[in-house]
């Protein structure tokens, strides 16, 4: 079985099941505003930077929506979605015990602020179970670069090349690979078009079996 020195995990669709509730709330904030996107539309901006998500929005809907204004009222509409709590992604409870008990170095590298990060943990039920927590404002450039991969792996104290990341979305692959880590994938709310990742599974127990994190 490899032996890896830590485990780093993307936050949002591969810890916990934020995505689909961030989403709801994008709709209804875009239909308040007269602007009726598809939710499939929405799901292709899955794991891409908060900026360039939002200059892909405008483009889509081919109007220059004030960024600040309605960044504020859709956190307010997902605020109001995580008031009841934010659930796990299946069998996560279960890998991160698992981890825990045998004392693995454990980070999250997310392209959410690490604000933001700390926050949805909390709310999660998981803010203990990581040593380190790197949102995009910690690194100078958010995935696919491979910063937040990298500066969570500094922070363990361990080589890249020595860690095992996983992932949902096809930037945060492109990111831990550019990291030289072993990456596993585990597709959400986008069926892949890349299948470049090291392993590829249907939920996180099954890809941590498969890269030989757990029996």
């Amino acid at each position: 079985m490899p032996r890896y020195a830590a485990a780093i995990f993307d936050l949002d669709g591969t810890l916990i099941d934020t995505e689909r509730l961030v989403i709801d709330a994008a709709l209804v904030t875009l239909n308040a505003r007269g602007f009726p996107v598809k939710r499939a539309f929405m799901a292709s901006l899955v794991g891409i930077a908060e900026a360039e998500g939002h200059r892909r929005l405008c483009a889509h809907v081919g109007a220059n929506i004030d960024y600040a204004s309605f960044s504020a009222e859709w956190s307010v509409a997902i605020h109001a979605a995580y008031g009841t709590g934010i659930p796990l992604m299946t069998g996560v409870d279960i890998l991160l015990a698992d981890l825990a008990a045998r004392n693995m170095p454990r980070a999250v590298a997310t392209n959410s602020s690490t604000q933001g990060a700390n926050r949805k943990m909390r709310l999660a039920g998981i803010s203990d179970q990581f040593h380190h927590v790197v949102g995009f404002d910690l690194v100078p450039r958010p995935k696919p670069a491979p910063d937040v991969f990298l500066e969570a792996a500094d922070r363990l104290g361990v080589n890249p090349a020595n860690c095992v990341a996983f992932e949902d979305s096809e930037t945060g692959v492109a990111a831990a690979l550019a990291a030289g880590m072993v990456v596993v994938h585990v597709p959400d709310m986008a069926t892949p078009a890349r299948h470049d990742a090291h392993h590829m599974a249907a939920s996180i127990l099954d890809g941590a079996r498969a890269c030989g994190l757990i029996l």
